[in-house]
């Protein structure tokens, strides 16, 4: 190939990347999302210790913990993860309310309501729960009736080969992103990474939380044989729970380097910007 080429004209194309139904879901989802955060943080903040099978009681032995510890003179936070142990005082543990160390499993920031008030976040965290089931399950209706999941989800056979598969990772660690006509649809570490959210995480996180209620428990009590215990329902969940936010934090970033207004028009109005080479 000539290296002194020039490289074929381009223009700019708007195309359909997002329908309605998937916008309104998604922006639903980030509501919910927030709120499910923050007040699942002040409800695990009235007792910040993870338990495994039927142990749940103060003096059981929890193999996750945020702690208050007495250090001579003063008070400092330890986060204990089975025999390991890390000072985290200032963040969990003990952080500054008013200006004074306070025992708290996570910060006055971090949680929905900011004091510590466990009613008032059960109320908003279960409100916003149930809305979010109802999102979800719109959401799940249209993509199965729509086509939108075997359409724009499902990865090609020669999309999970090895080598394919490496290639993109390789491309996402240089922050390459697809051009032109590969940008109409979503890339195979895309597809699998929805697909792992939308058919394992999220029905993961409603299942545990559902497995919490007594109240439901009576209505489907094989929930606590399948998740082992309501103990070890509620860690399942605050680890599902955390993995939502590691998926949010890497989409959020994505999103930032990829192209901050071309996403967020696509994300709003549904077009998306791609440059395809001139026919000649």
């Amino acid at each position: 190939m000539d290296a002194s080429a020039k490289p074929a004209p381009t223009t700019r194309m708007l195309i359909r990347r997002h329908s309605l139904t998937v916008r309104l879901s998604h922006w639903l989802n980030v509501l919910c999302m927030t709120v499910l955060l923050f007040s699942g943080l002040q409800i695990f903040n009235a007792h910040p210790n993870l338990y495994w099978g039927q142990y749940g009681a103060d003096n059981d032995p929890s193999f996750i913990s945020m702690e208050a510890v007495q250090d001579g003179d003063a008070v400092k936070g330890v986060t204990r993860i089975g025999s390991l142990s890390f000072n985290t005082t200032g963040v969990l543990g003990v952080s500054n309310v008013d200006g004074e160390p306070t025992a708290r499993g996570f910060p006055a920031w971090a949680t929905l309501p900011s004091y510590q008030d466990l009613a008032t976040g059960r109320r908003w965290h279960f409100f916003f729960a149930w809305l979010f089931v109802i999102n979800g399950l719109i959401y799940m209706g249209y993509g199965f009736i729509a086509r939108h999941f075997r359409r724009d989800l499902l990865p090609r056979r020669d999309e999970l080969t090895p080598g394919h598969l490496g290639h993109e990772i390789a491309d996402h660690a240089r922050l390459r992103f697809p051009k032109g006509e590969q940008a109409r649809h979503y890339n195979a570490l895309q597809k699998l990474t929805y697909l792992l959210v939308i058919f394992l995480l999220l029905p993961m996180m409603i299942g545990t939380g559902l497995t919490m209620s007594p109240g439901f428990d009576a209505f489907a009590p094989w929930l606590l044989d399948l998740f082992g215990g309501r103990q070890s329902a509620r860690t399942l969940h605050f680890i599902t729970a955390n993995a939502l936010v590691a998926f949010v934090v890497v989409h959020v970033v994505m999103v930032l380097v990829s192209g901050v207004f071309n996403n967020m028009r696509s994300m709003i109005t549904g077009r998306y910007a791609i440059h395809v080479e001139l026919k000649p």
